[in-house]
C-alpha cells in the first residue's frame, strides 16, 4: 500500500474548526497553498485554469470515527460514507477552489474551508467537462435548505 507523504501546505485564516466553512462553493476566504520547491515545476501551466481540486489532510479531525454521524445540517445519523463528516478511516479532504493566481511555488486561492496548516497531498486541474454531472439523487441532503 501506498504511504502518502505531503507535497505542500495550506494557509488559511481558519484556525477554528467551529468557525470553519463547510464547503468551498460556500466560502469566499483567501488562503496560499504552498507546494514544497521540489514539487515546483509539476505547477507549470496550472494557472491557466480557474479553479482547482485541493486534496489535503484532515490533521486536526478526532481520530475516533463512528460509522453512523450526525452530519452538518441533519440530525439524524447517516452512515459515515453517505456524508462529508471528517473523521474518517482515511482523514482526506478534498475541496475544489478557485485559483487566483500563482507565484513560483505558492498558489493564492480564494474559497478556503480548510485549516490552516493542513498537509497538502494532491492538486489537480477542475475541467467542467468531466467534473460535472447533473445529480439526479442527493439521499438526506435534498430536503436541506442551505444558505
Amino acid at each position: 500500500m501506498t504511504e502518502f507523504k505531503p507535497i505542500g501546505l495550506i494557509h488559511t485564516p481558519n484556525t477554528d474548526k467551529s468557525l470553519t466553512p463547510i464547503q468551498s462553493a460556500r466560502s469566499d476566504l483567501p488562503g496560499t497553498v504552498e507546494v514544497f520547491s521540489q514539487y515546483t515545476e509539476g505547477l507549470q501551466g496550472l494557472e491557466e485554469f480557474s479553479h482547482i481540486f485541493v486534496f489535503y489532510e484532515f490533521h486536526k479531525s478526532e481520530k475516533d470515527i463512528a460509522l453512523l454521524v450526525n452530519p452538518y445540517l441533519d440530525e439524524k445519523k447517516h452512515g459515515l460514507f453517505a456524508t462529508r463528516f471528517p473523521c474518517r478511516p482515511n482523514p482526506l479532504g478534498f475541496s475544489v477552489v478557485r485559483l487566483v493566481t500563482r507565484k513560483e511555488n505558492i498558489l493564492f486561492i480564494s474559497g478556503a474551508d480548510m485549516l490552516d496548516g493542513s498537509p497538502l497531498l494532491d492538486i489537480k486541474p477542475y475541467i467542467p467537462e468531466f467534473d460535472v454531472f447533473d445529480a439526479t439523487r442527493t439521499g438526506w441532503f435534498k430536503n436541506r435548505s442551505v444558505k
